[in-house]
């Protein structure tokens, strides 16, 4: 191992198990954590590195509270993030990276704001379709999907909320990591960097336990909708430096 592959492991797995340690709390987390720094350390490991990761971490989730999970909703968030992933497949080959960061992260802030409003999301075959959609262009191009179905779900119980985006994850990033691959767009070096970061985000899942116990009902959405935020602001900051 080299001193470069030793300082991408250090300093990428720290931003991974903290990443893993905030989407086992709240649902989602992941991307939004490690993604910029993966990214600035080596661009041409994205989107497919963060992918490898967020399709494990569900799996550790969705065994411990998978009985809560909406599963219904799920069939129709996956339904619109079939569509959303062959548009991302699109955007990846052609669109400006800046562009698209910036155009998302303005997205997510104005939803974010209208759902501080009297405006109450519902977990709705129309919401969550159309969630899906949006979700599949930012998950496959950027590795940041979730956003778009948490909001959808943020005034549901702890529980539901992190089974439910669990399961949307794993079938949904699986999703985005086939149509990369045929695509030709998922390299080897990006699993292989996936893999070797599997250990931190397996040291974030045992570290959210805690958090878990305390975090529900006002608690969740306030935690939710701040990684929420935090998410569109990473992206309109990557797009801008």
């Amino acid at each position: 191992m080299t001193e470069s592959d030793l300082v991408f492991l250090v300093v990428a797995g720290a931003a991974v198990l903290a990443g893993a340690a905030v989407q086992s709390s709240v649902g989602l987390g992941l991307g939004l954590v490690a993604a910029p720094v993966v990214a600035m350390l080596d661009p041409t490991l994205m989107p497919g590195t963060l992918l490898v990761l967020t399709a494990v971490l569900p799996l550790l989730t969705i065994g411990a509270e998978w009985r809560h999970a909406d599963l219904r909703g799920i069939s129709w968030a996956l339904a619109g993030r079939l569509v959303g992933t062959v548009a991302g497949v699109w955007v990846v080959a052609l669109a400006a990276p800046e562009t698209l960061g910036l155009a998302v992260g303005v997205g997510v802030l104005l939803a974010v704001a209208a759902s501080l409003t009297a405006v109450r999301l519902r977990p709705t075959p129309a919401t969550l379709g159309t969630a899906g959609v949006i979700s599949g262009v930012m998950g496959t191009a950027t590795s940041i999907g979730g956003p778009p179905v948490a909001l959808v779900y943020q005034n549901e119980q702890g529980p539901r909320v992190r089974a439910t985006l669990g399961c949307y994850f794993l079938a949904g990033v699986l999703l985005s990591l086939a149509a990369l691959a045929l695509g030709g767009q998922l390299g080897l070096r990006q699993v292989a960097a996936g893999v070797a970061l599997l250990p931190f985000m397996v040291a974030g899942f045992l570290l959210s336990r805690p958090l878990r116990r305390v975090l529900d009902g006002a608690r969740l959405r306030t935690a939710l909708l701040a990684v929420v935020s935090v998410s569109g602001v990473t992206l309109i900051l990557r797009a801008l430096l």
